[in-house]
């Protein structure tokens, strides 16, 4: 009886360990399967034109469907188009015009005939934008090279459009023997398609010991590296303005239209790598037209400039004129002139960039001031030009501050200009500080937090200034100018300064004649602690306003040193 209990014991632990052993086996196989499953999903678009974008398949993420007439030109929606070449592109139901810019081009085109202008050049279309199924469609395929710096190829046979960008960097490989595509960098993954020996192919990336790659088909997989030989660069990633050397050291130079450009000529300015002269404004009424400030001394300005290796940015006010300002920017056209005289002039003084300093603007105005720049940017990209743009501290006042969509224009520009001064102004009956370092900390991070402008883009502006307050006894203040240089001429002898902290500038109060005097002073120790948030803020430089306002020669190179620390 024993025996028998014991043989049936055993045949039950038998049984169990094999019941254990199969679903193991069985385990096993699910998460095999788990594991290979994605390598023979297929592909399945519904009939839809397969679409790659500098080697992403987007065709399942399009908004509309790719249109193709019957003599093979591709149409792409305008809403397409926005998501992945203009983000700032423009319809006008009304008149059926289109305005859309790429890096480098701007152009207007219609629904309503065949016309396009880009860069201010006519030329004529074979088909123009046409609307179908309530949906605007641009002839993508005639003006994707022209107007976005793309090339399109359709390949009719597997019904596929390639996209690459021109000015992105191109590398390809050649198989060294016939060989297999893969879904998956992985030997049992399923092939996609056979290669031949000597095939070229798009290089997109590596991944362990498989190459990933496009054929010519427009296929994308995985190639094992030994059956590859050695990358080429076919196309280099395109710089299209010349880089400041470092850090940007930027000093405005400014004169006004009644007298000649200032001459420079023996004078340097130690680690200074930009001057931006006071070259180009609007005056009022101009409907487009620039005054040109450079005809009288421009010309060996840039010279010198030029001589001791310094950019220059020539600056482009507006006057503060609100009312002509606005006139311009609310009207295409007008805009249109405004650029055009620009471009000009930028050309014919071979300058090296454009500082745009419109102040004391509507707010109403904002999206049309940003339109403007949007227009204006690949202008000047085009030609290797640079574009940077002064704003104020954010949460200002309606035309100090309001007045400035900072994110689009840190976007659009190459530099945007914090001019960080001015905290009390002239137009203030408070006494207070001309930049305190708190304030200006503050406003940087606000640049870089609620405005989300990238650290890179932003120039600090510096103020090689402060203001001489006389307080009266109602409490209300008037200020007075007092440039650095002239601080120790303006301040009575033996006057006691005590440093404040936070501000991290020294503070002079005193009497004479019966009137109470406060000073917030601007220094090389004060300037030299918002150098320090610049390269704390990992900011693309700094910029001082203005020329001739500094103590001496020795002030630059305590400038370097300070930014190079």
């Amino acid at each position: 009886m024993a025996k028998r209990m014991k043989e049936k014991n055993e045949r039950n632990s038998s049984k169990l360990i094999l019941n254990i052993f199969m679903v193991l086996v069985f385990l096993a196989l699910v998460g095999g399967v788990f594991y290979l499953s994605p390598n023979y999903i297929r592909e399945d678009y519904d009939g839809k034109t397969k679409v790659l974008i500098n080697n992403n398949n987007v065709t399942l993420k399009m908004k509309n469907d790719v249109y193709i007439d019957d003599n093979n030109n591709v149409f792409l929606s305008l809403e397409d188009v926005e998501n992945y070449f203009d983000k700032y592109i423009e319809y006008n139901e009304e008149t059926g015009e289109i305005l859309t810019t790429s890096e480098i081009n701007i152009a207007k085109m219609s629904t309503k005939n065949n016309i396009i202008t880009i860069n201010g050049e006519d030329e004529e279309l074979n088909s123009s934008a046409i609307e179908k199924n309530d949906t605007i469609y641009l002839p993508f395929s005639e003006i994707s090279e022209k107007v976005y710096d793309v090339d399109l190829e359709y390949i009719g046979d597997t019904n596929t459009i390639i996209i690459d960008s021109l000015d992105r960097k191109q590398e390809v490989i050649n198989t060294t023997s016939e060989t297999k595509l893969k879904y998956k960098p992985q030997t049992l993954s399923r092939t996609l398609k056979k290669i031949e020996a000597n095939e070229q192919l798009i290089y997109i990336e590596e991944t362990d010991n498989w190459i990933k790659v496009r054929a010519k088909d427009g296929t994308i997989g995985y190639v094992k590296k030994e059956d590859l030989g050695n990358v080429e660069v076919t196309r280099k990633d395109r710089e299209y303005i010349n880089k400041v050397d470092g850090k940007i050291n930027l000093v405005w130079d400014y004169y006004s239209e009644y007298v000649d450009a200032p001459d420079r000529a023996g004078e340097t300015m130690d680690g200074v790598n930009v001057v931006s002269p006071s070259f180009f404004s609007l005056t009022r009424g101009s409907n487009g037209e620039i005054y040109n400030n450079a005809e009288d001394g421009g010309t060996e300005y840039i010279k010198w400039a030029h001589d001791n290796n310094y950019q220059v940015w020539a600056m482009f006010s507006n006057n503060s004129l609100k009312d002509t300002t606005s006139q311009i920017l609310n009207d295409y056209d007008k805009r249109e002139t405004m650029i055009e005289n620009l471009m000009n002039l930028v050309e014919e003084y071979n300058l090296d960039g454009v500082n745009v300093d419109f102040e004391n603007m509507n707010e109403s105005d904002k999206n049309v001031y940003s339109r403007f720049l949007i227009e204006l940017a690949p202008r000047l990209k085009k030609i290797g030009k640079t574009l940077s743009v002064d704003v104020t501290a954010p949460d200002g006042s309606e035309t100090w501050s309001l007045c400035f969509d900072r994110n689009t224009i840190a976007d659009v520009a190459d530099y945007i200009v914090f001019m960080a001064y001015d905290q009390y102004g002239t137009s203030s009956n408070k006494a207070g500080t001309t930049a305190g370092y708190n304030w200006v900390e503050t406003n940087i991070k606000k640049f870089l937090g609620q405005e989300d402008v990238d650290p890179e883009k932003i120039i600090l502006g510096i103020p090689l200034y402060m203001r001489l307050w006389e307080e009266k006894e109602d409490g209300t203040a008037k200020p007075e100018i007092v440039n650095m240089k002239d601080m120790f001429d303006v301040l009575p002898a033996n006057q006691v300064a005590t440093w404040d902290e936070d501000l991290k500038q020294y503070y002079v109060e005193y009497e004479k004649d019966g009137n109470k005097y406060k000073m917030w002073v601007e220094n090389e120790q004060s300037v030299g602690e918002k150098i320090n948030l610049a390269n704390q803020y990992n900011l693309a430089g700094i910029a001082f306003w203005e020329k001739d306002r500094e103590t001496n020669d020795e002030f630059w190179t305590f400038v370097k040193e300070q930014l190079n620390k």
